[in-house]
C-alpha cells in the first residue's frame, strides 16, 4: 500500500530545506510550486486562465507572467484573491492528482511539498502531514529577507496564509527548522526511520 507524505509550513518556514534533503536521501517529492509554476508558464493553463482573469497588464514585455505585478494586484484586495485562488485553486488540483496517481504506481512511498495544504483543503490525500515549523519572527525576518519586502508587505503575505499556530494543531508531525540545517536534518532522518519500519 503506497504511502503518501504531505509537507508544509507557512511561507519561508523553510520547506524547500526539508525538500532537498528528502530528494537527496533518494525519495520522490511532488513539488506544487513547481508544478504552479509549469502551468503559469505562456501557453500553459494558469497562464491562460489569468491572463482572462485580470489582463495582459499581468504580463511581462516578453510575454512571460510578471508574478510581482501579480502578487501586488491581487494581496490586500481580498475580493482579488478570492478570484485568483478560486481560479488556479481547481488548475492546480487536477494537475497536482495527475502527478501523485503516476508516482502512485511505482513508488512505495513519497512526499508532496503543498504550502497550502491546509488552506486548501489536502488533508485527506495523505497518511501524514509533516509541517516545516518556525518562530513567526524568524518567519517574518526570513521572508523580508528573502523577497526583499518591508515589514508591513511581509505581514500581509503571512497574514493571508492559516496561522502556524493552527498548522501545528493540524500536522501530524513538527520539523523544528528554527536552528541549525543539522538539526533540521537530523529530525527529518529521525521520521524517515519511523515511517520505514512501519
Amino acid at each position: 500500500m503506497v504511502k503518501i507524505i504531505g509537507i508544509t509550513g507557512g511561507i519561508a518556514s523553510g520547506k524547500s530545506t526539508v525538500t532537498d534533503f528528502l530528494r537527496q536521501q533518494g525519495y520522490r517529492v511532488i513539488d506544487a510550486d513547481q508544478a504552479v509554476h509549469e502551468l503559469q508558464e505562456p501557453g500553459g493553463r494558469l497562464y491562460q486562465a489569468l491572463v482572462e482573469a485580470f489582463g495582459p497588464t499581468v504580463l511581462q514585455e516578453d510575454g512571460h507572467l510578471d508574478r510581482p505585478k501579480l502578487g501586488a494586484l491581487i494581496f490586500g484586495h481580498p475580493d482579488r484573491l478570492a478570484q485568483s485562488s478560486q481560479l488556479q485553486n481547481a488548475i492546480i488540483r487536477e494537475e497536482l492528482a495527475r502527478q501523485r496517481d503516476q508516482l502512485a504506481q511505482s513508488e512505495e512511498f513519497f512526499f508532496m511539498d503543498i504550502p497550502l495544504l491546509f488552506e486548501q483543503g489536502y488533508e485527506a490525500w495523505f497518511d501524514q502531514v509533516w509541517l516545516v515549523d518556525v518562530s513567526e519572527e524568524t518567519q517574518l525576518s526570513r521572508l523580508m529577507a528573502r523577497n526583499a519586502l518591508s515589514r508591513s508587505e511581509a505581514e500581509k503575505r503571512i497574514a493571508a496564509q492559516l496561522s502556524l499556530q493552527e498548522k501545528r494543531k493540524r500536522a501530524n508531525l513538527l520539523i523544528d527548522n528554527n536552528g541549525s540545517l543539522e538539526a533540521t536534518r537530523q529530525q527529518v532522518c529521525d521520521a524517515l526511520q519511523k515511517l520505514e519500519r512501519r
